[in-house]
């Protein structure tokens, strides 16, 4: 019986660590609002990467869209399409 319990409390656990974990891992980050340190944070953008968004944003504005990446120097359309599901323009997660 002890094991019942115990086993059903290491589940229990497992899985509310995963809920929460999954929660945190579908929040986007904004192009238009991320510092240079959050655009860091995401895999395959280095510090030279996210100090050219911050800084095509600061000298053209928003972001339209996710795409519009591609118009930042040393960014392809490849990198935005893998990035893609890791961003957004918008307040909306």
């Amino acid at each position: 019986m002890k094991f019942n319990k115990l086993f059903g409390a290491l589940v229990l656990s497992a899985m509310l660590s995963m809920s929460a974990g999954s929660a945190y891992a579908m929040d986007k980050i904004n192009i238009n609002t991320a510092t240079q340190s959050e655009l860091q944070s995401l895999n395959g953008v280095g510090e030279a990467t996210a100090a050219a968004i911050v800084q095509y944003r600061e000298n053209n504005g928003q972001f339209k869209s996710v795409e519009d990446l591609v118009n930042v120097k040393g960014i392809g359309s490849k990198k935005v399409a893998n990035l893609a599901d890791e961003l957004t323009v918008s307040d909306k997660k």
